[in-house]
């Protein structure tokens, strides 16, 4: 009687374990569409990562895995907005009791998590011409082999892009490594980190006014630039080419290259 006992009472308390260890059952969101080239599919979220990859569907694809410790993922809705530029597709966490409401809204919105522990991953299929934007707080985004400009922002996590159009990218702690092939943006182009390196690769021939700056690290380009200006291995600004459009290079722990696409 006494090893049943024993037994069982083992069993109860490794159930208890998983079920406090382990997180709740994913949820799974999927939705495709079709959108016009130069229209974009912007995503946003605030807990989780964000990828994205091409399509060869020639439609938007976009599914998302919510996962959670205490909470419960079902809380966590994933709205869909369309708009005249696009689709916004955003998770949107439950308010707190006499708060206004958390909101999706394209290239914003009112979105915080009130301490709800929910992760939500998001996967998208952008076909060609079709822009990217990605936002998120505590995550990472990348994007491969897109063929449209790309437009991505977080907090804490790294940034990586790869497009055939422009690109622009923002983060706090995190690195940027972006390649993007085309050079004509308009106004300015900046990519700002606070701890972190940027990569930045361009297209061979491009122009450009160039900003960039660092505290804790170096500056290094390919290209040539006609110095404008004091110069230092911590500061530069100078002439691309043509010069023409801004491209500011920005952080505070980490290098700065600037590389020619091969």
């Amino acid at each position: 009687m006494r090893t049943t006992l024993a037994t069982i009472s083992m069993a109860v308390a490794g159930l208890l374990t998983l079920l406090t260890v382990a997180p709740a059952a994913a949820q799974d969101f999927r939705w495709n569409g079709r959108l016009t080239s130069g229209q974009s599919i912007e995503i946003r979220g605030i807990n989780g990562d964000i990828r994205a990859t091409a399509s060869g569907s020639g439609d938007v694809e976009v599914t998302a895995t919510k996962t959670a410790r205490r909470g419960n993922p079902d809380d966590v809705r994933i709205e869909v907005v369309p708009h005249a530029g696009g689709v916004t597709i955003c998770a949107v966490y439950p308010s707190s009791r006499g708060r206004e409401p958390n909101t999706c809204e394209p290239g914003g919105g009112k979105s915080n998590t009130q301490n709800n522990d929910t992760t939500v991953n998001f996967d998208v299929r952008v076909p060609y011409g079709v822009n990217f934007v990605g936002r998120t707080v505590n995550g990472e985004i990348s994007g491969e082999s897109l063929q449209g400009d790309g437009d991505a922002s977080t907090v804490n996590g790294s940034i990586k892009l790869t497009t055939t159009g422009v690109a622009r990218a923002h983060t706090v702690n995190g690195s940027l490594n972006v390649t993007m092939g085309r050079a004509d943006w308009q106004n300015e182009a900046s990519f700002k980190t606070v701890n972190g390196e940027i990569n930045l690769t361009l297209p061979s021939v491009f122009d450009a006014e160039l900003r960039a700056e660092t505290l804790n690290g170096s500056i290094t380009s390919d290209f040539p630039i006609t110095v404008t200006g004091q110069v230092s291995r911590r500061r530069l600004s100078g002439t691309i080419g043509a010069g023409g459009r801004s491209l500011n290079l920005a952080t505070v722990n980490g290098s700065i290259k600037l590389m020619r696409a091969q």
